[in-house]
């Protein structure tokens, strides 16, 4: 079965948003390289020497089979906007679990719709992190 893994983009602030989600899932980075990581034999146009601090990529692994990705854009591409046309939905396997985890990614952020029971059954939740990435986490117990 193909394995569905987010790939967000940030301004420069990758390592401290994924540092964040490090705190809420916890686990390691699996992969943290930067643009000045890149051998020099290899081209790569879209990287300055502003750039060289910047992270190339980061991996973090969430769960059995889950990975959280992301780079920094190179500032020449311009401000990056996440929008509201995408959302991570989140499944846990327990109403601590969904709040633990809505109460962490949640702070300082914007909460559309706070933890609650719905007319569908689920725990549900949604809201904008503080790097304005937008989360839906979800706890139905019929699904255990």
């Amino acid at each position: 079965m193909p394995q569905l893994n987010p790939y967000l983009n940030f301004n420069g602030n990758t390592e401290e948003a994924f540092n964040f989600y490090k705190s809420v899932f916890g686990g390691e980075f699996a992969m943290v390289m930067r643009f000045s990581d890149v051998p020099s034999d290899v081209p790569m146009p879209d990287a300055s020497e502003a750039d060289a601090n910047r992270i190339m990529h980061i991996a973090l692994p969430i769960g059995k089979n889950n990975i959280l990705m992301g780079s920094d854009s190179p500032e020449h591409y311009g401000e990056i906007n996440h929008g509201n046309g995408f959302w991570i939905s989140i499944t846990v396997d327990s109403k601590e679990e969904a709040d633990k985890i809505f109460g962490g990614l949640s702070a300082g952020g914007k909460v559309t719709m706070p933890m609650g029971d719905t007319f569908w059954g689920d725990y549900f939740g949604m809201f904008a992190d503080k790097y304005g990435v937008n989360w839906m986490i979800s706890y139905a117990e019929n699904r255990k």
